[in-house]
């Protein structure tokens, strides 16, 4: 009986042992079939040759994802990574010479570069105690601009000798070069992992504040912790550049999904406190691999993006309990039919003692306003003042054409400014609205070619279309729980690829007319889009504040549960916020088209900081919860006056980037101290 006791025993007690390891041998089993399956389409089989290429093509992306996976382990996120690893790319190849030293010196400053990025990051975050998503998105439009200053277009050339000695074939003749890269990557992360630092990391990443009872500097980790992934990522730039023998600006901006792919799907949840690089590497592995098997199938690389979006998607759900999330429905419908119950019934008659609601004198209302007065009015203060500057600077410019133009451009970002408004205000973020402008505006150039009547039932369709792509945001982030961040991220990929597929790389068509006419002609001398963008002010604060969902909004962005047991519809709420941003990204999109007559394939990329920028200037915490519509139209306003200035000036466009994540970066402290205070 002892013996047949401990033999049932077994399977459970293996199990509770490979329990920690499950994302790694899944990692492992997604390498295993992916090989298979790319090895059964080759004419011949995976051989030496493959290898040493395929490890070549990886070796960036898996020292990216190594830091990324450091930092995700610790209960961050970086959304600079890619940005350092161009940074660290175009330092070193616009300074190495041909010898030894030159090598080795401009190789440390490179990583030193993205290590001091690292140290701002951190420092912000562990100190300042900012968001990590808000001051690594900042950081990534600052690091950017810095590296358009320093080379505006792809160019620059690595010595043979030192691409041979990085990313050459073999070492020793038996290893390929960029395998040995990778191995030095993994060691040092292993070291790293049984110190006292890699231990903290986990414990941070599992509970902060139980890490601090445990007597761990949790400032301190988490500094650190930025600094050594910029030093990955100034490793992964570096090495780009061996294997590239040139330097490219936007190198690291197509890189970010795979980092986040090659994280997740090694193994390393996005909560914090599990997860390794051995899995990370795996990962970024199996999505060369992928990449490789849609070339072998001569599928476009137009689908590219498209594939790792649904990966990344998949990858989440996969590492998420989805046992768990049913729970939360049932749940949540528990909470819904137990506070129904609990209503009091509806009197049939008024109360006796239904006094009428006395109206507030002048100095009542702006003393109840008061919190708002002052999260909305510096954005509006700063409008005046820049406005007065470019005049002052400009003074043989028209004043009434300024302001006109100034309106004009600010429409864009006053309709932005109420779907990620919204988002934020819910406590998330919508990264998808670069190329749902873009996929917005391709379709309707393409679709109508320069037809009024087209437009008619293709603008409707676009939006549609917008409310679609958030609809399914949604969907993910309240219904299957997948981080707004990722989620967001991930179908921003899958649109840049259908913008891609649908145009086949170079948009067609024009705009209707009306369309255009509505942006850039004149009704009574003033521009017609001014009038409907007034019209759309006044809609979106009567939304947003002045009806049911307004409310609820506010509920599910200060306290989702709270808002859950009052029998808000959390779920809804979110969904429809979502949908809420993809309209007006499809709208903006719409608008960009009749502003420039046709669309192009980034024509939304300038409008991911940017729609975030207006929200936090306006006095939107990015903590959910609380904003006004009023405060972000002031904030579109300041920005766009802000634009005009800096476009008058001797500054190059570059330059913008750098200017509006300090601005980002300066209101998210200003509404920390407020919110302290």
């Amino acid at each position: 009986m002892t013996t047949l006791v401990k033999q049932s025993e077994r399977p459970s007690m293996l199990s509770a042992r490979l329990a920690p390891h499950r994302g790694l041998l899944v990692a492992f089993a997604v390498l295993a079939v992916v090989f298979a399956a790319l090895n059964l389409r080759l004419a011949q089989p995976f051989g030496f040759g493959d290898l040493d290429s395929t490890a070549s093509s990886t070796a960036s992306l898996a020292l990216a994802a190594i830091g990324e996976t450091i930092v995700v382990i610790g209960g961050g996120l970086d959304l600079s990574a890619g940005a350092v690893l161009s940074l660290s790319n175009c330092l070193f190849v616009t300074h190495v010479g041909s010898s030894t030293s030159s090598f080795v010196l401009w190789a440390c400053a490179a990583v030193g570069a993205a290590a001091l990025v690292g140290a701002v990051n951190g420092f912000l975050i562990a100190f300042v105690r900012l968001q990590p998503i808000v001051v690594t998105l900042a950081t990534m439009f600052m690091t950017q601009g810095v590296t358009l200053l320093g080379m505006k277009q792809p160019g620059g050339a690595v010595p043979q000798a030192f691409s041979t000695a990085i990313a050459g074939d073999t070492f020793g003749g038996i290893v390929p070069m960029p395998l040995v890269v990778i191995a030095i990557g993994l060691v040092a992360w292993c070291v790293l992992k049984r110190t006292r630092f890699g231990t903290a990391v986990y414990a941070i990443g599992s509970d902060e504040s139980a890490a601090h009872l445990k007597a761990f500097s949790t400032r301190t980790v988490k500094f650190w912790l930025y600094v050594i992934s910029g030093c990955f990522y100034g490793m992964a730039g570096v090495f780009f550049s061996a294997q590239t023998g040139g330097g490219d600006p936007l190198a690291g901006a197509g890189m970010l999904l795979p980092i986040f792919v090659a994280v997740v799907l090694g193994g390393t949840p996005l909560g914090g406190g599990r997860g390794g690089s051995l899995g990370t590497v795996i990962g970024a592995f199996s999505v060369t691999l992928i990449a490789n098997m849609l070339l072998v199938l001569n599928v476009s690389t137009y689908y590219s993006t498209i594939v790792e979006g649904f990966i990344l998607i998949l990858a989440v759900l996969g590492s998420s309990e989805l046992t768990g999330v049913f729970q939360t429905l049932n749940l949540g419908r528990r909470h819904r039919v137990a506070s129904v119950s609990a209503r009091p019934a509806r009197l049939e008659s008024k109360p006796p003692y239904s006094d009428p609601v006395p109206r507030l004198t002048v100095g009542q209302r702006l003393t109840y306003s008061s919190d708002t007065i002052r999260t909305c009015l510096p954005s509006f203060v700063g409008m005046v003042v820049l406005i007065l500057l470019t005049i002052f600077l400009n003074p043989e410019m028209g004043v009434g054409k300024y302001i006109q133009s100034m309106a004009v451009l600010a429409s864009f970002f006053a309709v932005l400014a109420l779907g990620q408004g919204a988002v934020v205000i819910s406590g998330g973020l919508d990264l998808s609205v670069p190329f749902t402008i873009t996929l917005a505006g391709v379709v309707l150039t393409g679709v109508t070619n320069g037809s009024n009547a087209a437009g008619l039932w293709a603008v409707p369709g676009v939006l549609a279309l917008g409310a679609l792509i958030g609809f399914l945001n949604g969907v993910g982030v309240s219904v299957f729980r997948i981080s707004p961040l990722i989620m967001t991220l991930a179908m921003n990929g899958i649109l840049q690829g259908a913008a891609l597929v649908y145009t086949d790389g170079a948009p067609t068509g024009f705009a209707p007319p009306a369309i255009r006419w509505l942006m850039t002609g004149r009704f009574f001398g003033i521009t017609p889009v001014i009038f409907c963008v007034a019209a759309f002010v006044a809609t979106a604060w009567f939304l947003m504040h002045a009806t049911v969902f307004g409310r609820r909004l506010f509920a599910v962005g200060s306290n989702p549960v709270s808002a859950r047991y009052s029998g808000v519809s959390v779920n809804r709420v979110l969904v429809a916020t979502y949908a809420l941003s993809g309209v007006c990204s499809a709208l903006v999109g719409v608008m960009l088209s009749g502003f420039t007559g046709q669309a192009f394939n980034d024509m939304g990329d300038p409008y991911l900081l940017t729609s975030i920028a207006v929200v936090v200037v306006g006095g939107t915490l990015m903590t959910g919860g609380r904003g006004n519509y009023a405060g972000m139209l002031g904030g579109a306003l300041m920005l766009t006056a802000l634009g005009t200035l800096l476009s008058s000036s001797i500054l190059p466009s570059a330059a913008r980037s750098i200017v509006y994540g300090v601005v980002v970066l300066a209101a998210v402290v200003a509404m920390r101290e407020k919110r302290s205070s």
